[in-house]
């Protein structure tokens, strides 16, 4: 890497996603509980989520006190470097709950606006996944690429529900109406994780509605830097309205289904 101040910012990135990890994998007490709620009674943040982002924050400001934050739980600053983080301390927080092992840490680096680092640990199955703008996608040392390109009704598809009810059952009838038109569909739970999958050739694509800039950050780089395609609705960058990313030849009928479908509204 020829860029020395990409080559911190991965450093760090990596070095702070190991930490959190290890806290979210050795730390999880026995009777974990819900610390609060956010959009429903079934949308939680555990105690763990809060540790976690208070580990990432002040590992990432006592190294470059200058940059800004952005994280799920809370942490924001607009920082005077050009340079923002972006955190989500546990993706997969209601998995994390309960004892599965889908929950992952998903730290991005922005520079001028542009997401230019990406990690995301995934404790539980021992992965770091991670990219550079420009450098490639990689799980560990072996670089990733998506799978060729299947038909539409040979892709394996992952997705994501929200925890509004009036969202979710529109997202449930957009899945009801997907499903016969494609090989399987996959819910796993994070969002970060289904990203990295589709780098690692582990499914054909992903969607969801709902997303925020913390849950897609590191894995749409992750996943763009492995040759997938990521956007929204036609001509639109990846968002909370919509979020897909694909095998090249894959993208551009699964995003013309999900828009004639209305998968970006509720």
């Amino acid at each position: 890497m020829t860029d020395p101040v990409l080559a911190e910012l991965l450093d760090l990135a990596l070095e702070a996603g190991r930490r959190a990890g290890a806290l979210l994998r050795d730390g999880r007490p026995d009777d974990l509980t819900v610390a609060k709620t956010k959009s429903s009674a079934v949308d939680v943040v555990t105690e763990m989520d809060i540790a976690a982002e208070k580990l990432i924050t002040g590992f990432l400001a006592e190294h470059r006190p200058d940059d800004g934050l952005l994280g799920e739980e809370g942490a924001a600053s607009p920082g005077t470097s050009g340079v923002r983080w972006v955190i989500d301390p546990l993706d997969g927080t209601v998995n994390y709950l309960y004892g599965l092992p889908t929950w992952a840490v998903s730290i991005a680096a922005e520079r001028d606006g542009e997401t230019v680092v990406g990690v995301v640990e995934v404790p539980l199955r021992g992965e770091t996944f991670h990219a550079v703008l420009g450098g490639g996608a990689w799980l560990g040392d072996r670089r990733l690429a998506v799978r060729p390109s299947p038909q539409l009704d040979q892709a394996l598809v992952a997705t994501g529900f929200a925890y509004v009810q009036t969202r979710r059952a529109h997202q449930a009838d957009i899945v009801r109406r997907l499903l016969p038109q494609v090989r399987d569909i996959r819910r796993a739970g994070s969002a970060a994780i289904d990203l990295c999958d589709v780098a690692a050739g582990r499914l054909d694509a992903y969607y969801e509605r709902g997303l925020n800039p913390w849950d897609l950050a590191a894995g749409d780089l992750v996943a763009r830097e492995a040759g997938a395609l990521t956007g929204g609705r036609p001509g639109e960058r990846p968002s909370g309205e919509l979020t897909l990313a694909a095998s090249p030849g894959l993208f551009a009928p699964l995003q013309d289904f999900l828009e004639a479908e209305g998968a970006w509204h509720d």
